[in-house]
């Protein structure tokens, strides 16, 4: 693999200035907040088109000729029924799959607003009877579980090269993820929003949100972190970028070793997206993941940080990288972003901040939060159309098991901030206050896997799940 000019890994990544973190370790292991987690939560027609012939004219019985246009002619009745039915098996299913998704309401809705049908009344009849049996959860009883940029070729990831040990301590490969999303299908979990946890009332004040699912299947939040491609990822055997394809669909790029792209499932986005078009039940009412972006090198593989705009205080990867892109267009980068992130949000994907610089609030000063987060406000919030969720770098937090407090949470807060998610290795962590909803979640990774196994034994079996190409012993954390 190619040798890249800048390569540092270490827990804690150097940064320069207030552009932060330069690599990717997202986290402090185990760096939990809470130490009163509350461990336990309840379980788990194709209508055909008749082909019409007719001659210039035909006999009657008795021989005589009989002209063509004196012959009645059903295929105008004949059509405007087959039509109809078109039409109503189309309904049918567009409601079967809200029902699938445990939309019971809005799939209801739709079969009453039609004329009377055998077929809406009987599914109509189901739906009501799957709904009352449906059980409650409430935010407390919700997991939430986080990745990395998926690794799609594990040889060029574990290579040996001084980036291999941060790749198999925090990533996953496309194999493992794959294994694990059906595993968890298997067990019943269905994915959820933080709005379906908790929301806004009339006042202002976060309240529990409403989240039914039938017996045996139990809700989660996914989210993925650092969603944007990091120069020093290149060649490293993961997705480039993000990318809308001719069907509207969001896929992956991949630049294979011969300097050719492919488009694909090569991430989590393109992977969950072809999952639920196959387990419409894996989604609850069409939620996906939550997708957590620094900005010091763009979002989503775009390079629309104001650096590459200016071209002023690049750094030697940003250089050279522009370098390589003689025919770069700052203002085509950010229309690309934005046409991808609207793609996914219209597909049940939402955004969060994972801070511009991928800073650790904890150690920051306010200064350098505000500085932060004004840059994150500046040039990633209107690609993705704004965002009121931040999940922190590093694993990092505003406080312990107490409640937020202090001018930190109150700046976060002031700028529209009401959904903070932390890392936290315990099964359940939730804390709903009058004025947020905070969150600990658990990383699905080589360390995780390879350490402590037993911590994700409700959601998979590690053993059976984690991918023989792995270097072992994942190195620990330092």
């Amino acid at each position: 693999m190619k040798k890249r000019l800048v390569l540092v890994i270490s827990v804690l990544c150097l940064g320069t200035g207030v552009g932060g973190c330069r690599h990717i370790m997202p986290f402090s292991e185990d760096l939990t907040t809470s130490g009163t987690a509350s461990e336990e939560s309840a379980t788990s027609s194709n209508t055909g088109i008749a082909f019409k012939s007719k001659p210039r004219d035909i006999e009657d019985l008795s021989g005589n000729a009989v002209a063509e246009d004196s012959v009645q002619d059903h295929s105008g009745a004949e059509s405007s029924s087959e039509k109809e039915q078109e039409t109503s098996d189309e309904i049918l299913q567009q409601a079967q799959r809200m029902a699938s998704m445990y939309d019971y309401d809005k799939a209801i809705e739709l079969l009453k607003s039609q004329p009377e049908n055998a077929a809406y009344t009987k599914a109509i009849a189901e739906m009501e009877e799957t709904k009352a049996s449906c059980v409650p959860w409430t935010p407390d009883q919700v997991t939430h579980v986080f990745y990395h940029t998926l690794i799609k070729d594990p040889a060029l990831a574990f290579d040996g090269d001084s980036d291999t040990a941060g790749y198999n301590q925090v990533m996953t490969t496309i194999g493992e993820f794959e294994k694990i999303t059906q595993a968890m299908y298997d067990k019943g979990f269905v994915m959820v929003t933080l709005e379906d946890m908790a929301v806004k009332d009339e006042n202002g004040n976060m309240v529990p949100g409403k989240i039914l699912l039938p017996p045996g299947k139990q809700p989660f939040v996914l989210s993925q972190d650092d969603v944007s491609y990091y120069h020093y990822m290149d060649g490293d055997g993961m997705a480039s970028r993000l990318v809308v394809d001719e069907n509207g669909q969001v896929k992956a790029e991949y630049i294979e070793a011969d300097g050719s792209v492919s488009v694909g499932n090569y991430d989590m986005v393109p992977l969950i997206d072809a999952f639920v078009e196959e387990h419409p039940d894996f989604s609850y009412r069409g939620a996906k993941g939550i997708i957590a972006l620094t900005g010091y090198e763009g979002v989503l593989g775009y390079r629309t940080d104001g650096v590459y705009k200016t071209r002023q205080e690049l750094d030697e990867l940003q250089c050279v990288y522009l370098n390589n892109h003689l025919d770069f267009n700052w203002d085509e980068e950010v229309a690309k972003a934005t046409e991808t992130a609207k793609a996914m949000k219209d597909s049940g994907w939402a955004f969060a901040s994972h801070t511009w610089g991928h800073i650790n609030v904890g150690e920051s000063s306010l200064e350098r939060l505000k500085t932060d987060t004004e840059k994150w406000l500046t040039y990633v919030a209107p690609i993705i159309g704004g965002t009121d969720k931040i999940i922190f770098a590093f694993g990092a937090d505003l406080a312990g098991a107490e409640n937020y407090s202090g001018e930190k949470f109150d700046y976060l807060k002031s700028q529209g901030f009401d959904y903070y998610c932390n890392v936290d290795s315990s099964r359940l962590w939730v804390q709903l206050a009058p004025n947020y909803l905070r969150m600990g979640r658990r990383n699905l990774d080589g360390y995780r896997m390879y350490y402590n196994p037993e911590l994700v034994e409700d959601l998979f079996n590690a053993k059976e799940v984690f991918d023989p190409v792995r270097p072992t012993p994942v190195p620990e954390m330092s």
